[in-house]
């Protein structure tokens, strides 16, 4: 995806996590984060949203440190004026972005091609997932655009999957393949030395066929949509339409070792 792509997609996200918060309502519990309310979804994002600009505006040369999380969930608007509160930030962000200079360098902390094509894709991401926590709260799963879902997912297991280190185990020295059914992408996951490995793999008839690293020991498939839900932790594999076949060993060691954080 190009970077008025990301922008386009964070723009349309924030407004619909906005709708979303509005019809939960500010005291609506958010089932994929059970300690929650709607309240701190917006608190959390819209904190979140000024962070990522203040990069572009700013251009630091590291990662900006932020406040702990409970003072986060105790700043922004109080109560009545924090939906106005959020949507302010959220546009203000969208339209730093917009108007970036496309050579503007800064500080991230995921490859990408540009700062501003990284800051567009994670805050892109970041509004569209917690736009699931707020559909939740209401009381609805949302679907995404299967292209944009896919590029979720690619991030997650390209950028934040190898960020993160974990006890290696004899047991589960294998791979998992995670494969989109309906966007024809694919992804091999493995481990090395402690750290989580990944490349884009080949999605083709025979996704287990000869491979230089021998078959995956489990495959993770499903539509992006349900998949990019699924592998974010916000939704079950019958709500997702997703299919795991062979050890689920490895899968369960990467969800217990990748956890994603804002920064």
């Amino acid at each position: 995806m190009e970077i008025a792509e990301h922008i386009d997609a964070l723009s349309r996200q924030g407004d619909l996590l906005a709708g979303a918060a509005e019809r939960a309502g500010l005291d609506a519990s958010v089932p994929p984060c059970p300690s929650w309310q709607v309240k701190d979804l917006l608190r959390h994002t819209g904190y979140v949203h000024r962070w990522a600009a203040r990069h572009v505006t700013e251009c630091p040369d590291t990662v900006l440190d932020g406040p702990p999380e409970p003072d986060i969930l105790r700043g922004g608007a109080a109560d009545p004026d924090l939906l106005a509160w959020f949507r302010a930030g959220h546009a203000a962000l969208v339209k730093t972005l917009s108007t970036a200079d496309p050579g503007l360098v800064c500080a991230t902390f995921i490859d990408a091609p540009s700062s501003p094509a990284f800051w567009a894709r994670r805050q892109a991401h970041e509004t569209a997932i917690h736009r699931a926590d707020a559909e939740s709260a209401a009381g609805v799963r949302p679907a995404y655009p299967a292209e944009f879902a896919a590029d979720g997912i690619d991030e997650l297991i390209m950028g934040f999957g190898q960020r993160r280190k974990y006890r290696p185990s004899a047991e589960y020295n294998g791979s998992m393949q995670v494969r989109t059914t309906d966007t024809g992408h694919a992804w091999r996951v493995g481990t090395e030395e402690g750290r989580i490995q990944a490349r884009r793999d080949q999605a083709g008839p025979d996704p287990e066929g000869p491979d230089p690293e021998g078959p995956a020991k489990s495959t993770v498939t499903g539509p992006a949509s349900g998949l990019y839900l699924f592998l974010w932790n916000r939704s079950d594999t019958a709500e997702a339409g997703v299919t795991i076949s062979g050890d689920p060993g490895f899968l369960e060691l990467w969800q217990s070792s990748v956890r994603v954080r804002w920064s």
